[in-house]
């Protein structure tokens, strides 16, 4: 027996005829009537009689019409189940992103995401280390590099301006930066775009102070202690920075997300994705 031939069964008991259960099944006449025979020869039992008032079940019909019927509602359980996962997302997501990044760009979505999906559980990890997406330890990552790793599917998400600041209220620097006091990445990141930016920018100024974290900077900064070159989001919206004019922008950086190919059809990473890349997105 062919499992898919109950339902032309079932639409032929529940309607009368061929062409109505044609019509209730998106299908047509000819077909039903193939199938019902091919359900028939199958099960070696008459299913129906034709009358000219149309089908009438059989005894032997009516035994399957019950056994059919139970079927299609397991059926329709399983649809309406797995519905209901879709729409009531659950389990655990990881994610990983730099320190700043975390705190400033994507709290705000996830505050979001819980709130529409408060079963699922996320658990972010900002580090500046680059954590294995191949051995789990991170569902979806966030980075300023594209992903080499083959077994990775990525997308460009954003391109991340950054500013100079200094303290609200301060005098804006000399030229060439005399007497000015910087902040800068610690000894690790010397070289980097906006660190050789600023020390090209302001070439007379000295480098008093160097974190890796981007929100100590903008602390220490905030505390008068020099200028530091910041990403727009962290540094816009703090009351005790202000943005300087330079002449030019320190060079942006761009951000790149990442998650395993084996997790592309993961409900919840999917809800997710599509929630950051909503807000974010470029």
């Amino acid at each position: 027996m062919e499992w898919s031939d109950l339902r032309p069964f079932l639409a032929i008991a529940r309607t009368g005829t061929l062409g109505a259960a044609a019509r209730s099944l998106g299908s047509t006449q000819p077909t039903m009537g193939r199938r019902l025979r091919a359900l028939e020869a199958a099960l070696g039992q008459a299913l129906f009689q034709r009358t000219s008032a149309g089908f009438v079940l059989t005894d032997e019909g009516a035994t399957l019409l019950g056994h059919a019927e139970r079927m299609e509602e397991e059926a329709l359980a399983i649809e309406r189940r797995l519905a209901a996962q879709a729409q009531q997302l659950d389990g655990l997501l990881r994610i990983t992103a730099s320190d700043w990044f975390a705190t400033h760009v994507l709290t705000p979505v996830l505050a979001e995401f819980a709130r529409r999906h408060p079963q699922v559980q996320v658990e972010l990890i900002s580090d500046a280390r680059f954590l294995n997406l191949s051995r789990r330890e991170a569902d979806l990552a966030f980075r300023i590099r594209p992903f080499e790793d083959a077994d990775v599917v990525s997308r460009k998400l954003l391109h991340m301006r950054y500013g100079v600041y200094q303290r609200r209220g301060g005098k804006p620097p000399r030229a060439g930066g005399r007497g000015c006091a910087l902040i800068a990445l610690d000894a690790g990141f010397t070289g980097t775009p906006d660190d050789s930016w600023l020390q090209a920018a302001l070439p007379k100024a000295r480098t008093v102070f160097r974190s890796n974290s981007r929100d100590v900077q903008a602390c220490m900064c905030a505390l008068g202690v020099g200028l530091a070159v910041l990403p727009l989001p962290l540094g816009d919206p703090h009351p005790a920075l202000e943005r300087l004019d330079l002449g030019a922008e320190p060079p942006g950086r761009d951000t790149w997300l990442g998650y395993h190919r084996d997790l592309r059809r993961l409900p919840r990473l999917r809800a997710l994705l599509d929630l950051v890349v909503a807000r974010l997105a470029d």
